[in-house]
């Protein structure tokens, strides 16, 4: 809860991994095999390979990762996360986010907007024209014009979104705005002049999910500290990979408890249905981890249609729930719709395994199939089973 989430830049990945070469990917969720990726993640690494310049189609793509010639492996092992596949390769750039309190980084993509995106497993010619615009052309004035600002405050932003009608996982409208109040001036000295200043503004300002990259690096830079503590049950990072869900437990570092996850229930785009959807997946829920996300549906009354959560009394009561299966409230993070009870941190796996009550999850539904994109939106809850797991692995640790 003292956390100071503050973005300090945007830098090219290979510029802030030194493990990282030309041939290395990060993805989203727990380790997963090639031979096991679902549609949409096979479609984004083979989306990077062309990006980068590794293969000129899909095929030499998919021959090089056959052949066990790329490095890959989760986000979450490198102080990163992603939305969706959450592939972030050599040349992209990252937003830098740094916890004041405790020194620490973490780092996530700059959200591609709508459409065909490679977060969704698209990667034809516009993706890829797309990425290279943001890697050449947005992030180094928005580099820029954060270094003028002297940094961002993201929780700041948070707590103000959160009283303007946001969750900050699949609404992020007013943090977005308030996100480019907080650099606008700064903005304007860097486009000034440019024959492009309209085209870089208004895709700051008119994509309504812009600040769900920044959400998800200040909720990983607010939980790394909260790693490898001795006894503690608290949850550090959810996350899917489109195959399984995986947690992280404090007191037993990086190791991960896995089980097949689950499929959203929600509402699909016209057209659409449950047969066309992919299993969850991404690094967002890393923002449930901090109470944002499906913790504070409460605060989002529009949300509750959009995720198919019933009605607005069933989201309240959402946000109540979660206070029983985590450690405390936190009072920077206030609810409006509830009387200002702050947002529920701390998942403690002994409370969900006693209480039998999940962690809520407000998550985008992909399409099966690489690069058609999102068609729908829902709630999706992490298996019991990793929760079951993880305490008995809690207990034999502990040697209780």
């Amino acid at each position: 809860m003292s956390g100071q989430p503050v973005l300090t830049g945007v830098k090219p990945a290979h510029k802030v991994f030194p493990e990282m070469d030309k041939k290395t990917i990060f993805h989203a969720g727990p380790p997963v095999d090639w031979s096991e990726m679902c549609g949409p993640m096979r479609g984004a690494f083979i989306g990077a390979l062309k990006y980068e310049g590794l293969a000129a189609n899909d095929e030499e793509a998919a021959a090089l990762m056959d052949r066990g010639s790329i490095e890959y492996g989760p986000n979450h092992h490198h102080s990163a996360v992603g939305p969706m596949t959450g592939i972030i390769s050599y040349s992209m750039p990252v937003f830098e986010v740094i916890n004041e309190t405790y020194q620490n980084k973490a780092y996530c993509t700059i959200n591609e907007g709508l459409g065909e995106v490679m977060r969704f497993g698209a990667n034809g010619p516009s993706v890829v024209a797309r990425l290279k615009w943001l890697e050449q052309v947005l992030a180094p004035v928005l580099d820029r014009a954060v270094e003028r600002a002297g940094g961002v405050n993201l929780k700041n932003i948070i707590a103000q979104a959160l009283a303007m009608g946001d969750e900050m996982h699949q609404r992020n409208v007013a943090a977005s705005l308030l996100f480019y109040r907080s650099i606008a001036g700064e903005l304007a000295q860097e486009v000034n002049g440019r024959s492009d200043a309209k085209e870089i503004v208004e895709f700051v300002v008119n994509n309504v999910q812009f600040f769900l990259n920044l959400a998800m690096a200040a909720s990983k830079a607010t939980m790394d500290p909260a790693r490898d503590i001795p006894h503690s049950t608290v949850v550090t990072a959810m996350s899917r990979n489109g195959g399984d869900f995986g947690i992280n437990v404090s007191s037993l570092g990086s190791r991960w408890f896995t089980a097949p996850v689950n499929m959203p229930q929600g509402l699909y785009f016209p057209g659409f249905s449950e047969e066309d959807a992919n299993p969850d997946m991404g690094d967002s829920t890393i923002t449930e981890c901090i109470g944002i996300g499906g913790f504070a549906m409460g605060c989002a009354p529009a949300v509750v249609n959009f995720v198919g959560a019933g009605s607005v009394s069933a989201a309240l009561q959402y946000s109540r729930d979660m206070g029983e299966i985590t450690v405390t409230r936190n009072p920077n993070l206030p609810m409006p719709n509830l009387n200002f009870l702050g947002a529920a941190i701390g998942i403690d796996i002994c409370k969900v395994v006693e209480t039998g009550i999940l962690p809520v999850i407000n998550t985008g539904i992909a399409h099966k199939k690489p690069g058609v994109g999102q068609v729908g939106a829902g709630i999706v809850k992490p298996p019991m089973q990793i929760f079951v797991d993880a305490l008995k692995a809690f207990v034999k640790h502990e040697g209780l």
